[in-house]
């Protein structure tokens, strides 16, 4: 927004950062990672909205899915977009069969435990910025393929269209369940990241806010 490249700098360096110590050798994710606040060194890796510290909060990995998109949309370094299919080349292997995570991936079909509609809905955002900046056909029409699955399974399934009283787009969100926050209800970021994905399938010429 300024030109004043000390942000990209910075911005870049954070997701270096993030890129060397969030991500474990199995392509999941950490949801909080400490370091040293005297010198920076790493120290290690938690969860606060995850099943355990070794599980993959559903969430977490769709930020990160979408987030080394969207570094590699402003830096061009490949170790982004590398990273990004990495984590969603798991995400995806761990999804149910509609499509929907669970509000940790450890969860599989026939789990009681709730479902997250907010991951699948920000993993779609992150599938078709992939695509947007793959050179492979194959994997372009694959990552815009899985996108439409997701999306088509959150607005038959999960999506508010037979309740016009409510003020929601889709329902059955967690926010964290852990602490009993939020659970199997609407939010916001859900809403948001729905109707993104929507738009970028729908108008491709649509600019994008990040």
């Amino acid at each position: 927004e300024t030109g004043d490249p000390t942000f990209h700098n910075a911005a870049e360096r954070h997701a270096r950062r993030t890129l060397e110590n969030f991500i474990r050798p199995d392509a999941t994710t950490f949801h909080t990672f400490f370091f040293d606040v005297e010198t920076g060194a790493p120290r290690f890796g938690q969860t606060h909205q995850g099943y355990s510290d070794d599980s993959c909060w559903a969430r977490g990995q769709a930020w990160a899915i979408f987030g080394f998109a969207l570094s590699y949309r402003y830096t061009r370094n490949r170790l982004f977009l590398d990273a990004s299919q990495y984590l969603a080349d798991y995400f995806l292997a761990h999804l149910p069969k509609d499509m929907v995570a669970y509000w940790d991936l450890i969860f599989t079909d026939g789990s009681p435990e709730e479902r997250d509609s907010s991951a699948s809905a920000i993993a779609a955002c992150g599938l078709l910025e992939m695509a947007r900046w793959e050179n492979n056909p194959v994997k372009l029409m694959s990552y815009q393929r899985t996108a439409v699955k997701i999306l088509e399974s959150l607005y038959e399934n999960y999506s508010t269209k037979d309740d016009p009283t409510s003020n929601a787009l889709i329902l059955h969100g967690v926010y964290g369940k852990p602490n009993g926050n939020g659970i199997d209800e609407a939010n916001l970021w859900g809403d948001y990241f729905y109707l993104e994905a929507l738009m970028r399938l729908a108008r491709p010429e649509w600019a994008i806010y990040w």
